[in-house]
């Protein structure tokens, strides 16, 4: 791409300097040939003054001779006459820039104009101040004036005729000056072009051509470097472009290739990890779930067996929980492992992933994975943040070796059995605490119901045992329609309680479940009841509906026990916020009593208990023989989405 070209003159100077310097020069030369041809045409104009002035001369002489020649001459206009032509000679003389006027400086002009003058001075001047002087003599002095006349204008002819011969030639001067500036400004502009060719065009034209072989990935483009202007370290700088250009380029593929082949592995890992991730998450008890997740290990690392170890903080012991490719002698001798112990029980103390070679190892201590065949072994903990739970090791009957990315995949995998475990945890703590709070509201119903129904066969039975003693049959009556009475209210209300402990509550149900509810209460007490329901909100999941529901049955059950009401009225409205409201008409009761007694009123705390797992509200109104209201109200902001 090299161009064979002579670089022009002052090529290491900056091509701004470059450029000025030429600017100014043209400019300058320029100058001098305007000046020069106003120089000129000032001059030839000066000399046309000067041949107008010599030839007015000669008028102005014959003049003063017809003035002379008058029988009476006048005097006066004689004086002005010979001042005008004073006047013109020292025009002549001196010159004058403003009309303009110039008298050539030739010799020869100069000399013919000298002996004009002193012909003037030294013999017409004279013979007019004698004609002035001498009245008498005067036609004498006419005469020598005319005599000599003719003299000075044959002088100021000859004057003339120089003067023009000068101003032509000054002329042929002015136009080869013209024609000269012509030539001048062509040759000026061709060197200009030339110039601006090697200093900007050419070399722009060579970037742009390198750019198009770039344009088109030819990387060996280069542009000559001509100098060290501008353009200069511009070429410059695009070969070291080039040349790096081509060198990301000439291994462009391989870093492709590369980089595809880490992605590759980088998304087979996250593809793993969210193999494992998912699966742990699915449902099943620990070992099923540890059963599985060993298998998955073994299969991607291609161990030949494995185990999986659960730590016991309180004895610090590791548990053997699940193995694959093992024998069951080697899985019961190492069904309990301190930590500590042998090779996996040191890596669970020390908190970190281990690799050991059999073969590398002091064949001074025989390890009973060795025992079974195994070349190698690599041990990892599970765990949950700083927690540790326990460990997982796989066994190689061919060594393998870890990269840095299977080093961080068999460590990561155990974050997630480590969060599976904690979960599996957490859901059996939440489970065994959702039972004991039902074991406890049952124990409470129970006491609300049952024992105080047994409670009342006891005081009833003892009754009768002194019926019995006093032969009092009408009373022994009484006492057994009594206790058969309590019987029969037991029997419902165990029949109520394991009806409502049974109960099981879809998404949506609630409605259902009350008028199931409703029913059974009219059906039990022949009450009226009415329901009116104004559902236009998101429905409650089903633990809050079913702990809904229990607070209505344990409402209505206190109503078919104590309130003695004829009218039952319960209203739902699922809006923004969840409100539950039972109202009846019975005999209600003394709520500062009710403060005070809290062993008669269970079910009133069974149901603000209930309200407070639904972070919600339960507000309780009753006055004495003006019945009894029980809200519930949910805000927004307990709701949990459905």
């Amino acid at each position: 791409m090299a161009v064979n070209w002579r670089s022009p003159i002052g090529r290491n100077y900056k091509l701004g300097v470059r450029l000025v310097s030429v600017c100014l020069t043209g400019l300058l030369f320029g100058l001098t040939m305007v000046v020069g041809t106003l120089w000129l045409s000032w001059a030839l104009e000066g000399a046309a003054a000067a041949v107008n002035d010599t030839g007015s001369l000669r008028m102005q002489s014959v003049r003063i001779g017809l003035n002379l020649s008058q029988p009476k001459p006048n005097l006066v206009e004689l004086e002005q006459q010979i001042r005008a032509l004073e006047k013109t000679i020292a025009n002549l003389r001196d010159g004058d820039p403003q009309r303009p006027l110039r008298m050539p400086g030739r010799d020869t002009v100069q000399k013919q104009f000298h002996q004009l003058s002193d012909t003037w001075q030294n013999k017409l001047l004279p013979i007019l101040s004698s004609f002035e002087k001498n009245p008498d003599q005067r036609a004498q002095w006419v005469s020598r004036y005319l005599n000599e006349v003719s003299n000075f204008v044959t002088i100021a002819d000859r004057l003339v005729w120089q003067i023009e011969a000068e101003n032509a030639y000054d002329t042929s001067i002015l136009r080869a000056s013209q024609l000269a500036l012509i030539v001048l400004m062509i040759a000026s502009s061709v060197a200009l072009i030339y110039l601006l060719y090697g200093w900007v065009i050419r070399p722009v034209g060579a970037l742009q051509r390198g750019i198009s072989q770039m344009t088109a990935r030819n990387f060996d483009a280069r542009v000559p470097v001509e100098g060290r202007d501008e353009f200069g370290e511009l070429a410059s700088g695009f070969n070291d472009m080039a040349a790096q250009l081509k060198a990301l380029y000439s291994d462009l593929e391989d870093r492709v290739e590369q980089k595809t082949r880490q992605l590759a592995a980088q998304n087979k890992e996250l593809a793993t990890l969210y193999g494992f991730s998912a699966y742990l998450s699915q449902a099943g008890d620990l070992e099923q779930r540890c059963e599985g997740f060993l298998s998955k290990l073994i299969e991607h690392f291609g161990a030949s067996g494995g185990t999986v170890r659960i730590l016991d903080l309180r004895q610090n012991n590791l548990h053997l929980t699940v193995h694959q490719g093992i024998s069951e002698n080697f899985a019961k001798d190492e069904l309990c492992l301190h930590a500590g112990d042998c090779l996996c029980g040191e890596a669970a103390q020390q908190g970190e992933m281990k690799l050991h070679d059999f073969r590398s190892l002091p064949q001074v201590l025989q390890y009973r994975c060795q025992e079974e065949g195994f070349n190698s072994i690599a041990i990892a903990q599970i765990k949950l943040g700083n927690m540790h739970l326990g460990s997982y090791t796989l066994h190689f009957k061919t060594p393998r070796e870890f990269t840095g990315e299977d080093r961080k995949l068999f460590e990561a995998v155990g974050q997630h059995l480590g969060m599976a475990i904690e979960n599996q945890r957490l859901l059996t703590r939440t489970r065994e605490l959702a039972v004991s709070e039902e074991r406890n509201l049952v124990a409470q119903g129970l006491h609300d119901s049952i024992a105080q129904g047994l409670n009342f066969l006891k005081l009833q039975i003892q009754m009768l045992h002194d019926s019995l003693k006093r032969d009092a049959k009408d009373e022994v009556q009484e006492v057994l329609a009594m206790i058969d009475a309590g019987v029969r209210e037991s029997y419902d209300d165990v029949r109520e309680l394991l009806t409502n402990f049974r109960i099981k509550l879809g998404e949506g149900d609630l409605l259902d479940a009350l008028k199931i509810s409703v029913d059974r209460f009219r059906h039990q007490t022949g009450l009226k009841v009415d329901l009116n329901v104004d559902n236009h909100g998101l429905p409650l999941p089903s633990e809050q509906e079913l702990q809904a529901l229990f607070i209505v049955q344990e409402a209505l059950s206190n109503i078919r026990k104590h309130a003695h009401a004829s009218q039952v009225r319960i209203d739902l409205k699922n809006d923004r916020d969840f409100e539950l409201s039972v109202k009846d008409n019975g005999c209600g009761f003394d709520q500062n009593i009710h403060a005070s007694d809290k062993e008669q009123h269970i079910g009133l705390k069974i149901m603000k208990e209930r309200a407070a797992q639904l972070n919600a509200k339960l507000t309780v109104t009753s006055k004495v023989n003006h019945g009894t209201t029980i809200s519930l109200t949910i805000p927004r902001s307990a709701r949990i989405a459905a």
